[in-house]
């Protein structure tokens, strides 16, 4: 069996790893470089605090693989737990956090509801009289994104993945319908490349903010929009402790994390304007103005970041975002995997979700993780945004 998988970033990668480890051969089909996608602009985080199940699940599946990573790939990729905490401002929002948490709790998260003082013992940098609650976990972090990346990319390798840079796919090829004579509901046999066609029996698009576009070439509508979003590394007026947890502002749409040598890594996303951004074409460096929105915002609660914090330097990338900012996994049609539309949570979830590919591929059907609320008929349904523990 050979199965083709669209996109060099981590999603793509791990799901050709895994689909190698099970004696499969796989093309994997970059346009760019590995990585030069969303997976090296990311923020990399690593949480459980997620407000839907199946995310909670997607955490807790991807977390044994994170913990084990370095003795599994032979990479140290500075995987540091320090905790996520979720701020409050609201008592709306205390309260859907405490059932949240209650969800969490019965899946094993050891996350808890916090009194704003506790916050702030945990991050002393908070302001809590800012908060009316907040959340926290402990076995949440962060690790780094370009070190998994090359961790993922050498073990594919390893395994005998064929990874072609530089090979755009411009087409997902689809056999003849015998009933209707269309293509529109056949099963899909390949793709096409400027190099020429390759004949597959399962292709992956994990493409990532360009995965839209390659379903549409298949004649598959799926509902997931890149969204540019930005990230600044700041010097704060006091330092930040690396012991520090990634902190949100739900409400305010900010959020913090340590970096290194007392730096902070600030973002967020402000206004009411969130166009969809052109993949091939967005600008990749931060915007000054929203940067000095973001210092601004972050100073509001968080003590570290006085009038002396200075603005060192940022980037812009894309998350994949779907209408209820959770990804689809599935066989979208006979033949075609998608495993996209993570809104911002791919990197995290890669690990599980290269699994649930690999089963999808060879059993069809998942076992890891109930993923059937991660099927994209659910979108021929009204559906509320599902997934809040987002910025």
């Amino acid at each position: 069996m050979t199965v083709i998988v669209i996109g060099g970033g981590i999603v793509g990668l791990a799901s050709a790893y895994e689909l190698a480890a099970r004696d499969i051969d796989v093309v994997v089909c970059e346009q760019g470089s590995i990585g030069n996608g969303s997976t090296e602009r990311a923020a990399g985080g690593i949480r459980a605090q997620f407000s839907t199940p199946v995310n909670v699940d997607l955490s807790l599946a991807s977390m044994r693989t994170w913990e084990a990573f370095e003795e599994r790939f032979g990479t140290d990729i500075d995987y540091r737990r320090t905790g996520y905490l979720f701020l409050a401002r609201s008592e709306d929002t205390a309260a859907r956090l405490e059932t949240t948490v209650a969800m969490q709790n019965e899946r094993g998260v050891p996350s808890e509801v916090l009194e704003p003082e506790t916050a702030h013992a945990r991050c002393p940098g908070i302001d809590p009289e800012r908060f009316v609650a907040a959340t926290y976990s402990p076995t949440d972090g962060f690790a780094d994104p370009h070190l998994a990346l090359q961790g993922y990319a050498r073990a594919a390798a390893d395994a005998g993945v064929d990874v072609r840079t530089k090979t755009p796919v411009v087409d997902v090829l689809r056999e003849r319908s015998v009933a209707n004579g269309s293509d529109d509901d056949g099963r899909v046999t390949g793709v096409e490349t400027p190099d020429g066609r390759l004949e597959a029996e399962f292709v992956v698009n994990a493409a990532g903010p360009w995965a839209g576009e390659i379903a549409a070439t298949a004649d598959v509508p799926l509902p997931i929009a890149p969204k540019r979003r930005q990230i600044a590394i700041v010097e704060p007026e006091r330092p930040a402790p690396e012991t520090d947890p990634f902190a949100i502002d739900l409400e305010g749409g900010s959020y913090f994390r340590p970096d290194r040598d007392g730096d902070a890594l600030v973002g967020g996303h402000f206004g009411e304007s969130n166009p969809d951004a052109e993949p091939d074409a967005y600008a990749r460096s931060m915007d000054f103005e929203w940067a000095v929105d973001a210092l601004e915002s972050v100073s509001e609660w968080a003590t570290y970041f006085g009038p002396e914090s200075a603005i060192k330097r940022g980037w812009a990338g894309l998350y994949a975002v779907t209408p209820d900012d959770s990804a689809i996994v599935e066989e979208t049609v006979p033949g075609f995997v998608t495993a996209a539309g993570f809104s911002g949570h791919g990197f995290q979830h890669a690990p599980a979700t290269g699994k649930l590919v690999a089963e999808l591929v060879t059993e069809g059907e998942a076992s890891l993780v109930d993923i059937e609320s991660l099927s994209s008929d659910r979108f021929d349904r009204s559906v509320e945004r599902a997934e809040r523990n987002v910025v």
